[in-house]
């Protein structure tokens, strides 16, 4: 483990999961680090995400595995109706999921991003909210950056950490469309007043093409509620005018039965609604020069896959690891793609078999996946293959132990 790293500069992009664990692990390691968020505050969020396998072990050795246990929603179920309503199957989730028990914490996604943020007061790192970076020079030396707020700075090193949209990808290797790989999918996700008594559980309604889903978090008086429907060009874009994309969705769910009708007014009227299309970012590299890339700005898996937060998490612990271990950056980039990138192809993988049971397109996928409930609620499901090993694939690599080692020789 190298030391004497308290002249290497760096500036991190997005503070959402990557980017306050990334500057976590840049401290300790005696980085100077500065971080620019576009928001005014740590982004928070109550829907569900999850953090499994690999991530549990970043987690754990930054302190706050018990913290975010305490959290855990303990989802309790998972109800799917047919398109008359009818139930067509009820799980448990670790049984879509599958891998070793405890190694799965599921949690409103405000509640991991302020844990993260908090480890991160209490160290010498620069937040700069409420802007973005306009332009980055990268001379070979350093990196010159402008900021949106007029700012002017110089740094060692740059990192995108701000998302699926990244802006820093789109400075440093051109326009996100052609590092984007579209899934198919449409997604509108907002919250509605738990009026159906859903307690730590979910409910996935389905016609062909056109899929439902609340979430109940806890025992919360809100549930998370999301429209997704499919589609084999992208109707619109994040750019995309909000209220003709309102329309749009109430147009394909116009002919829903089920609570659709009551969630279609609930998205119309919503003052928090998110929408997107359901895609993966795929590039042949992550880094250029002296700027690089981490999360989904860098390899976004899509929810589809459930690991955009774990792969946040593992690829900037092992990063911010490579960048303490080499003194030539372009050496800790390419050490951190050689052990990221196989683990983040395995897990951008689970997209693929997965869409058809949760998203059916047709009246046969929803036929398949029927029998696939069925399968799952009887004798035979313990001995169907789970995600669990793709989660943790990765074994992580003890850059702690490192530093340790180092301390006391000195």
């Amino acid at each position: 483990m190298k030391k004497n790293k308290a002249n290497t500069t760096v500036l991190i992009s997005g503070a959402s999961i990557a980017g306050p664990t990334l500057a976590y692990w840049l401290c300790k390691y005696g980085f100077d680090v500065t971080v620019v968020e576009l928001a005014g505050t740590i982004r928070g969020g109550g829907y569900p995400i999850d953090i499994r396998g690999t991530a549990i072990d970043v987690v754990e050795q930054m302190g706050i595995l018990e913290q975010l246990q305490a959290d855990h929603i303990n989802s309790q179920k998972i109800t799917f109706l047919n398109p008359d309503g009818g139930i067509a199957g009820v799980i448990k989730p670790e049984e879509l999921t599958g891998g070793e028990e405890g190694r799965d914490i599921e949690m409103p996604r405000g509640s991991l991003t302020e844990s993260l943020f908090d480890l991160t007061k209490s160290q010498p790192i620069r937040y700069q909210f409420n802007d973005s970076i306009t332009a980055l020079n990268d001379d070979g030396t350093g990196v010159d950056v402008i900021f949106k707020s007029g700012l002017r700075s110089r740094f060692d090193i740059v990192i995108g950490a701000d998302g699926l949209h990244s802006n820093t990808r789109r400075l440093t290797f051109g326009e996100e469309e052609q590092f984007s790989r579209y899934l198919g999918y449409c997604f509108n996700g907002f919250s509605i007043p738990n009026d159906l008594g859903l307690s730590h559980e979910s409910v996935t309604y389905a016609t062909p093409g056109r899929i439902a889903v609340l979430s109940a978090s806890g025992d919360s008086d809100t549930l998370h509620a999301f429209l997704t429907f499919a589609s084999e060009q992208p109707p619109f874009s994040k750019k995309h005018d909000a209220n003709k994309q309102r329309k749009l969705t109430a147009e394909i769910f116009a002919e829903s039965g089920w609570e659709i009708p009551r969630l279609v007014k609930a998205m119309l009227e919503s003052d928090d609604l998110y929408y997107d299309v359901v895609s993966q970012i795929h590039m042949p590299r992550w880094s250029s020069g002296r700027v690089t890339l981490v999360g989904d700005s860098a390899y976004a898996p899509s929810f589809m896959a459930g690991q955009g937060s774990s792969l946040a998490l593992v690829g900037a612990y092992i990063l911010a690891g490579e960048l303490a271990s080499h003194e030539e950056h372009g050496k800790a980039f390419a050490a951190y793609e050689n052990i990221m990138r196989p683990f983040v192809e395995a897990n951008q993988a689970l997209a693929g078999p997965g869409a058809a049971f949760l998203f059916p397109r047709t009246s046969e996928e929803i036929k398949v996946r029927n029998q696939a409930l069925s399968a799952l609620q009887s004798s035979d499901h313990e001995n169907m293959p789970g995600d669990g090993d793709v989660h943790s694939s990765l074994r992580l690599p003890n850059y702690v132990t490192g530093l340790k080692r180092a301390e006391k020789r000195d």
